[in-house]
């Protein structure tokens, strides 16, 4: 592809590799979008010639049924400064285009300074409809603010109202009049929170809609079946049929001979251009080195989707890397998505699917919990502890090397998907941070996000994951996942734990815990734990070994109806007969009981956990009351529990139990069809509180509590977000002041490319732009230069030393405070220099004092895996030891500052702790949110560190800042939506 322009009179400008980028279109599929050139003549016309002479009406205003010569040099050879042209491609073919032209106030052709373009859009009628022109605009609006273009004119004839709908649902300031017989349009190209705002909700309804294309296709082909069983490709095919797949099932052998073949009952073919009917889905279990020809088999003929088995990817190393980039750019070419490569495959519960595109042997039970995971080992682990807990599945995905469809685009589909209430991630990395950050965010405001993170303290990305790397510690990751809403857990155990309770239970009220059952100690144990992760328990309710199931309901009911409790942990061991053996049934009546009291409890809804101890009937019990859960919520309303005719505390009749849960088993795979019927709103309702009856059960006390806690705070943050609070308004702010300072710090001649810490004077200055004033040094290089200093600033002074090792360690005896007079002065420099060190070693200053109060320190850091955050924390030696700060992300409202300041463990110092007196917090927490302004304000600030930041009981005073720029890193989050390109040569 020529790289320049070749149109005599422009010069020429290289050819912009970063405008291309790949997007995924309403419908769910895909298409390239890049800057057309001078080879792309053909192309053009191959393209123009396929549109209706409606269309090219509606473009050119007159009939024009075929482009010249002259309008194809014209259309095909740009400066992409003045003059632009962008294509929509599938299959190297275009099936749209746009274009800008600069002009100036009079219309005519301009150059900058000229800051308006005109601009036109032409889309293949076959693609119409799929939301072509609303991506190229994103697109070339981009393209136009790079180049220094702030607004676009258009033309429309009045009937084109498609092409006006793109234009007014675009979310720009817009001007729109009538004149001669045509509408004009004005577009300011300033993104505005409406732009951003319909850009994300197309991201999302076009991401969604290709990952629910993979996950309900008609008809799926699996390519590699071998003639004899085992094998990969076998095994997925023998998986799709037990798992009744509602669909078209197709087996492609490229080996097989000509002639109709069957493979497993199902028709088998040499190629996928053999099956002679449209095809949704591929499940491609080939070699690695046949994927390009089956990849091209199966975009040459519609098929929409590739789930990768095959290994030999960016896993092998550096010529699998290639081979991963190679397939990715193959596929996007066909407007295919792809999971995998090195894929465990798809699952898909919904009765109307009944979907096992994958090598987990058992399809799972229909549930409501969604699952995702990049390790096909942990998939399994996954499926099988659900399975064995009796949690059912709405759908999950393993996707391998993560090459395409990620665990963003699941989020995309499971924010509004009906079938799914709790959505479960293992994560070994994190392609794009800041959008996963949104999305998690955005999802959880909704139904549960529960994250377990892999790989977390390698420093690494596993082998096949291309990714940002994160330089911060697990427990600030953690801490800002946590804000977003995600619950963070540390082991797949945790994660199991964690989505089972959140499944089958309401979200508690508050962290009041009432805790009952027949053994002391084990309630003990819990009470421990609930105070371990920040609970409130209640005092335990013993009811001795003797407990009867009917105890057990009258003591649950007793505790579901308390108002000072919020949730219910109940623990269980054997209860043993007068003759020394365990009673017979005991597990499956104590289920008994405790379903029947929960679904008889009076007013909200509360969780309800089990602990128990060598208890297997009673977990087994409960779990398959999770595994009938759909079907007996169902019927609830037209019948009684089965057994619950029988009195309070006794077995049900034999052969109820068994009957009842065959018959709520058969029923189950109803129950997602019936959910996925209803419309769903926009945005989406959270998923209403769980039917009571479904109990979850643990084997230990902490796993429990650990589920609980996780619920708790989830709760909380549920209602926190309802009002995150707001980004406020200060004065003493300069933002253009800034801009300029920064941009003489980077733009000049002796410039780091890799960024400068600013001097003292420089960074005092930056800050001054933002209203924080840092307290001024004066250098003391010499005892008679300290004295002079300390007129300058006028007594009582601090003198201090600045050397890298010494500073901020008060502890290590490099501060004197509270020096009165000059001989006070003197003495103390004579004592810094014998015991430290010589002055031009220790670099002393001396400093105005300021009123006593508590030291602290506050900083902000731009992370290449989670962007830009804000921390807090007591200054000191301690508290850095024990990692006790606090952080949030950038920009921080004045909810997450309060937070900040309140949740660190050294927070009572703040507030006068043993009788000190409380300082001013409402100064640090606008001092927090200056500096959130500075950052969001200004991304080329990397770094900023206020040490120490003394609060006093009135006002504070900065007395050490460092601060840090840099070029800012690309950002991946803002922009037009595109799909994450993957780096290497063409």
């Amino acid at each position: 592809m020529q790289r320049g322009s070749e149109q005599s009179g422009q010069p020429e400008h290289a050819y912009p590799d970063h405008w291309e980028a790949d997007v995924v279109l309403r419908d769910g599929g895909t298409a390239r979008i890049r800057p057309i050139t001078a080879d792309d003549a053909d192309r053009l016309v191959s393209f123009y010639e396929q549109v209706s002479d409606e269309s090219k009406y509606y473009r050119f205003f007159a009939p024009y049924p075929r482009l010249s010569a002259k309008d194809v040099h014209r259309f095909t050879h740009h400066d992409f400064v003045d003059r632009v042209g962008l294509a929509a491609t599938v299959g190297g073919e275009f099936i749209a285009t746009v274009r800008y032209d600069r002009i100036n106030d009079q219309g005519h052709p301009a150059s900058a300074p000229a800051d308006e373009a005109e601009v036109a859009f032409l889309v293949q009628d076959a693609h119409q409809g799929r939301g072509v022109a609303s991506a190229l605009l994103e697109h070339i609006a981009a393209v136009a603010r790079e180049r220094g273009i702030r607004r676009f004119a258009a033309e429309v004839l009045p009937a084109n109202n498609k092409m006006i709908k793109v234009f007014t649902d675009a979310g720009y300031t817009q001007k729109r009049s009538f004149e001669d017989g045509t509408v004009h349009l004005h577009l300011d190209l300033e993104p505005t929170d409406r732009s951003l705002a319909v850009q994300r909700a197309r991201e999302q309804r076009a991401e969604a809609r290709s990952v629910q294309r993979l996950l309900a296709p008609g008809s799926v082909a699996v390519i590699g079946v071998g003639r004899t069983p085992g094998g990969v490709g076998r095994t997925v095919l023998r998986n799709l049929l037990d798992a009744g797949y509602t669909g078209r099932v197709h087996a492609v052998n490229a080996a097989l001979d000509e002639g109709p073949h069957e493979l497993e009952g199902v028709p088998a073919v040499r190629s996928v251009a053999a099956i002679g009917e449209p095809v949704d889905l591929a499940v491609v279990a080939v070699p690695a080195e046949r994927v390009p020809e089956t990849v091209a088999d199966c975009g040459e003929h519609g098929v929409r989707g590739l789930v990768v088995l095959s290994a030999g990817y960016a896993e092998s190393g550096p010529e699998g890397r290639e081979r991963q980039r190679a397939l990715v750019r193959q596929a996007r070419s066909y407007g295919m998505r792809i999971i995998g490569p090195n894929a465990f495959g798809i699952i898909n519960t919904a009765a109307s699917v009944r979907l096992n595109a994958s090598l987990a042997p058992q399809m799972p039970a229909a549930g409501r919990i969604g699952l995702f995971t990049q390790s096909g080992a942990i998939g399994i682990a996954l499926l099988a502890g659900l399975h064995r807990r009796g949690a059912g599945l709405s759908s999950f995905l393993s996707a391998g090397n993560r090459a395409d469809v990620s665990g963003n685009d699941l989020l995309q589909h499971w924010y509004d998907d009906p079938a799914t209430d709790v959505v479960l991630l293992y994560l070994e990395s994190i392609g794009n941070p800041r959008k996963f950050t949104r999305l998690a965010r955005r999802t959880a405001a909704v139904k549960p996000v529960v994250v377990v993170k892999g790989a977390r303290h390698s420093g690494s990305a596993p082998p096949g994951h291309r990714v940002p790397v994160t330089r911060i510690p697990h427990a600030t990751v953690s801490a800002l996942l946590r804000q977003a809403g995600v619950i963070r857990v540390d082991t797949v155990t945790e994660l199991v734990d964690a989505g089972l309770l959140l499944a089958e239970q309401p979200l508690p009220a508050g962290p009041r815990v009432a805790i009952l059952g027949n053994s002391e100690s084990l309630g003990l144990l819990a009470y421990d734990a609930c105070l371990t992760e920040g609970l409130r328990p209640l005092r335990p309710r013993d009811l001795t070994t003797g407990a009867t199931p009917a105890d057990f309901r009258t003591a649950l009911n007793a505790a579901l109806a308390d108002d000072a409790c919020d949730a219910v942990v109940v623990t269980a061991i054997p209860w043993v007969g007068e003759n020394g053996a365990t009673e017979s049934g005991d597990g499956e009546v104590l289920a008994a009981a405790l379903r029947s009291a929960v679904t008889a409890a009076p007013g909200p809804a509360k969780p309800v956990v089990v602990v128990h101890v060598e208890m297997g009937a009673l977990a087994e019990a409960l779990s398959e009351a999770a595994r009938t859960g759909p079907a007996r919520r169902a019927a609830r309303t037209t019948a009684a529990e089965p057994g619950a005719a029988a009195e309070p505390g006794t077995a049900p009749e034999p052969g109820t139990a068994s009957a009842s849960s065959a018959a709520s088993s058969a029923a189950a795979p109803q129950a997602p069809a019936v959910r996925a019927a209803a419309a769903a709103p926009e945005p989406p309702v959270a998923p209403a509180a769980p039917e009571p009856g479904v109990i979850p059960a643990y084997p230990a006390a902490e796993r429990a509590v650990r589920a609980l806690a996780a619920s708790v705070r989830y709760a909380q943050w549920r209602r926190q977000a309802a009002d995150p609070g707001r980004v406020p308004e200060f004065d003493r702010i300069d933002e253009p002041g800034a801009a300029a300072l920064i941009e003489g710090a980077l733009g000049g001649p002796d410039a780091d490319p890799r960024g400068v810490t600013l001097d003292a004077d420089a960074t005092r200055a930056l800050l001054g732009h933002y209203g924080i004033e840092v307290l001024p040094t004066l250098p003391a290089p010499s005892a008679d230069e300290a004295v002079r200093a300390a007129a300058r600033l006028g007594l009582p002074v601090a003198l201090k030393t600045t050397a890298p090792h010494l500073r901020h360690r008060p502890d290590l005896g490099g501060v004197r405070l509270d020096l009165a007079t000059e001989e006070q002065l003197r003495t103390a420099y004579a004592e810094l220099t014998a015991t430290l060190g010589k002055p031009e070693e220790l670099q002393p200053v001396v400093q105005a004092m300021v009123p006593r109060g508590v030291d602290t320190v506050v900083r902000s850091a731009i992370d290449p895996a989670v962007g830009a955050f804000l921390s807090f924390g007591i200054s000191g030696a301690a508290s850095e030891l024990l990692g006790d700060m606090s952080h949030r992300l950038v920009p921080a409202t004045d909810r997450d500052a309060a937070e900040l300041v309140r949740s660190i463990r050294t927070a009572p110092l703040l507030f006068g702790w043993r009788g000190s007196a409380p300082v001013d917090t409402p100064a640090l927490e606008e001092l927090l949110l200056r500096v959130s302004r500075l950052v969001d304000d200004h991304p080329e600030v990397v770094a900023v560190s206020l040490e120490p930041v003394v609060v006093a009981p009135r006002g504070l005073s900065v007395l050490g800042a460092t601060l840090r720029l840099a070029p800012p890193a690309p950002r991946t989050d803002l922009g037009p939506r595109s799909l994450p390109a993957y780096e290497g040569p063409p």
